[in-house]
C-alpha cells in the first residue's frame, strides 16, 4: 500500500487514513469546525499541529491505537493510599475552561516551539464542550484546581486530548476518576492517542485500527 499525506480543503470529508504515514499523519488543511471535528472523531481522527509553525491543521489517525479499557485501569498501591487520604476531590465538567487552560499553560507548555494547544484549538474544543461533545475532569485541593484532563466523548469512547498536574499525581487521579465515571455509565474505551510511560503504567494497551473502529461503533 502506498503511504502519503493529502492536502484537503474546507469540503467536509477526509481521505482514507489507512494510506497515511507510520506516524499517523495523513492529511493537512481543512478547518476546526465542530462538524469536521465530530466527523473526525467518528473515524478515530484527531488534529495535532504546532500552532507556532503552521496555521493549517494536521490530521492524525494511527493504525496502532493506544487505549485503556476503564474496567482494567491499573491503580497502584501508592495511588490507592493517596486516594484514601481524601486530600483531593474530583469532578466532571465543573470547570472545562480551567482545565483546557491548565493543559495549555502548565509548566511553560505554551512557550514551547512545538506547542499544539493554541487559541484556535481552545476555541474549537470550547465550542464542542458547549455542544455537549467535549468534557473535562477536574482535580481540586480545596477550591484550587490542581489537575485535570479533557477530551471528546463519541459513542461510548472518551478520546483524551490533554491532561495536566500542578500537584504530584493529580493527572493520574483524574484518569482514575474518569475510568470509574465511564464504568458506572457503560462507556467502554479511553483512547489515549499515543503511548506514554505514564499511560502504559495505568493499563494502556495497543489495538489495531480495525478493532478500534469496531469498538468505537459498537452498541
Amino acid at each position: 500500500m502506498d503511504h502519503y499525506v493529502v492536502e484537503i480543503d474546507d469540503t467536509l470529508c477526509f481521505p482514507d487514513p489507512r494510506h497515511g504515514l507510520e506516524s499517523g499523519l495523513f492529511a493537512i488543511g481543512g478547518d476546526l469546525s465542530p462538524h469536521r471535528l465530530i466527523l473526525a472523531y467518528n473515524y478515530g481522527i484527531f488534529p495535532w499541529f504546532s500552532f507556532q509553525q503552521t496555521d493549517k491543521p494536521y490530521w492524525y489517525c494511527p493504525m496502532s491505537r493506544f487505549v485503556i479499557f476503564p474496567s482494567q485501569i491499573h491503580i497502584s498501591h501508592s495511588m490507592r493510599t493517596l486516594m484514601n487520604k481524601g486530600i483531593y476531590r474530583c469532578s466532571f465538567n465543573e470547570d472545562f475552561a480551567g482545565v483546557i487552560r491548565g493543559c495549555q499553560k502548565v509548566d511553560g507548555r505554551y512557550e514551547d516551539e512545538y506547542a499544539w494547544l493554541g487559541e484556535d484549538i481552545v476555541r474549537a474544543y470550547t465550542n464542542l464542550h458547549e455542544m455537549g461533545f467535549a468534557s473535562s475532569v477536574e482535580v481540586w485541593e480545596g477550591n484550587q484546581l490542581v489537575g485535570g484532563l479533557y477530551g471528546v466523548i463519541i459513542h461510548k469512547t472518551f478520546v483524551g486530548e490533554s491532561m495536566f498536574s500542578r500537584k504530584p499525581n493529580a493527572s493520574k487521579l483524574a484518569l482514575i476518576y474518569l475510568a470509574t465515571f465511564m464504568s458506572d455509565r457503560g462507556l467502554t474505551m479511553i483512547d489515549c492517542q499515543f503511548e506514554t510511560p505514564h499511560l502504559k503504567s495505568m493499563g494502556g494497551v495497543h489495538i489495531d485500527y480495525e478493532e478500534y473502529l469496531k469498538l468505537l461503533h459498537s452498541e
